[in-house]
């Protein structure tokens, strides 16, 4: 079956997420002689962020930061971090169920005063 432009019809469709996540939508059309479905899934990325953390502790007593992770995902995440600089360690991954919040743990323990 070959279509030209000259059948084509265009379908707007808007779309406005609130949050990060996997969307899956299906669009029923029917006409008098024919039915279809369409499924549609839309992936949505926040934009790249930066935060910046400021650690004060005396040299070889470590802290920790609580990092919160929000899930507002339709979909369960196993995140893998990569800690980068002397000093930090954190679990290499984190698992975050949809609909929570969950605390990454930050640790800077420094071997010096820096």
């Amino acid at each position: 079956l070959f279509l030209d432009r000259s059948d084509a019809v265009e379908l707007p469709i808007k779309f406005m997420p609130q949050y990060a996540g996997c969307y899956h939508c299906q669009i029923l059309l029917k006409s008098s002689c024919d039915v279809r479905v369409y499924e549609i899934e839309c992936v949505v990325n926040t934009d790249h962020a930066e935060a910046e953390l400021e650690f004060l502790t005396p040299a070889y007593q470590a802290v920790i930061q609580d990092i919160p992770i929000s899930n507002m995902s339709s979909q369960n995440w196993q995140l893998e971090a990569i800690l980068e600089g002397q000093g930090f360690y954190g679990p290499r991954v984190i698992n975050v169920g949809l609909g929570e919040t969950a605390l990454y743990p930050l640790m800077f323990k420094p071997i010096a005063e820096c």
